[in-house]
């Protein structure tokens, strides 16, 4: 009688463990098993665009970096960030091989043909930025220089733009990447760079002197976060993002990496 009560408190207490161990054993619940029950995301980004993404000891860092981890914590989201080309993002979003993509991607009327976007979280306008010798001083006096862009952004359309125009005779060359583009124009391969402004300007004031922005170029752009047509994730992503720039975070984040309070906030 002893040895069948001995087996039956085994039993029980083998059971209770058991129990325990599948109730909080795990990391949370949610598609992908994020912390707190957080879904996994899959974020494309092109890991390579300072201040708004770069990468820091193998880590991805950057003004659009720590926008989306903020919003990942209001909406319940754990973002898993992907290295993308730019000019791969689009289609990877339309292919589904991706959940969203942040990567200072203005919003266009061709681009909302393709992708959802985000309510607007940032305002941006195009330069020109050159070598401090270089005595270019705007557009127009580029002439049968090189100019160079990074392909498939708004740098590369309002480029082309100015050649179709006349303002530019030379060649528009294509890079990759944004670094691409910066190292040519070091090494004396393009002669003048067009690209988003913050971006430029940090690179300037990186360089020690020896590259400058000489014109501001008006676009009124607004960068979005982009979305699968359809994506269920537009409304909580734009709910978070409301929070942000209403409590204070979005002042913060923005002056951490451009360096100054924003004028205005989107």
């Amino acid at each position: 009688m002893k040895k069948r009560n001995s087996l039956m408190l085994i039993a029980l207490v083998f059971a209770l463990l058991m129990g325990a161990v599948a109730c909080g054993g795990g990391s949370g619940g949610g598609q992908g098993g994020g912390e707190s029950g957080a879904e996994d995301i899959k974020i494309a980004s092109d890991i390579a665009y300072p201040p708004f993404e770069s990468s820091k000891g193998g880590e991805p860092v950057g003004f659009d970096i720590d926008l989306m981890k903020e919003i990942g914590k209001r909406a319940n989201l754990k973002p898993e960030f992907q290295n993308v080309t730019f000019d791969g993002i689009i289609g990877g979003l339309g292919n589904n091989q991706y959940d969203a993509a942040i990567s200072a991607m203005t919003i266009t009327e061709d681009r909302q043909e393709k992708v959802d976007f985000s309510d607007p979280y940032f305002n941006a306008d195009q330069s020109l930025m050159v070598a401090s010798d270089s005595g270019i001083q705007s557009v127009e006096d580029i002439g049968d220089g090189t100019v160079g862009v990074q392909l498939g952004t708004t740098g590369e359309m309002k480029a082309k733009e100015f050649k179709e125009a006349g303002d530019i005779t030379g060649e528009v060359r294509t890079f990759d990447t944004i670094e691409d583009a910066f190292s040519a124009l070091e090494n004396g391969q393009v002669d003048a760079i067009i690209n988003d402004l913050a971006v430029s300007q940090d690179k300037a004031n990186k360089s020690d002197g020896s590259l400058e922005i000489v014109q501001n170029i008006p676009t009124g752009e607004q960068y979005g976060i982009a979305f699968p047509k359809g994506s269920d994730l537009v409304e909580p992503v734009n709910e978070a993002l409301t929070e942000i720039k209403e409590d204070g975070t979005y002042e913060k984040i923005y002056k951490k990496w451009i360096g100054t309070e924003p004028k205005e906030i989107p």
